[in-house]
């Protein structure tokens, strides 16, 4: 496996976070709050998992504040979940904000991705108050690590 770092330009993670949107509605609705904040024209900080040169996963970073970055987007195909791939995203997100000067990364889910859900727990991340924007979105949940 391969890991990258680009932009939001790129067609290959739009492509995975088209595939990220459709499983989102499916598990949430087509209308659901969180999809008003799923925007990527503008994001400068993406990872793609490639394996067999075909992108397999995908994440990225936004600046929340001087020193936490915000994870977005985070996705991982069906076939290859399992195989700790998202784990490896993560670590070079949380890596690349490091080398940005930031000291946390914050993130918000819906409470019906379980999977992610697990991912993050086993990854250090603690629930924290709902931030921003999100405060009236009952199944959100926030979460955040000191890195």
């Amino acid at each position: 496996m391969k890991i990258i770092r680009t932009n939001s330009q790129n067609s290959e993670f739009k492509r995975l976070v088209q595939l990220l949107n459709l499983d989102l509605a499916e598990r949430d609705g087509d209308t659901h709050p969180l999809s008003q904040f799923n925007d990527i024209s503008n994001v400068n900080y993406v990872v793609l998992a490639f394996k067999k040169d075909k992108a397999i996963g995908c994440g990225a970073i936004s600046e929340y504040n001087f020193s936490a970055m915000e994870i977005k987007r985070m996705y991982v195909s069906p076939e290859t979940r399992g195989q700790r791939i998202g784990e490896k995203i993560l670590a070079e997100l949380e890596n690349w904000s490091k080398e940005l000067g930031y000291s946390r990364c914050i993130l918000f889910m819906g409470s019906k991705q379980p999977e992610a859900g697990k991912l993050y727990q086993r990854n250090n991340y603690n629930a924290i108050e709902k931030y921003g924007i999100l405060k009236d979105i009952p199944d959100s949940l926030c979460l955040a690590k000191d890195l």
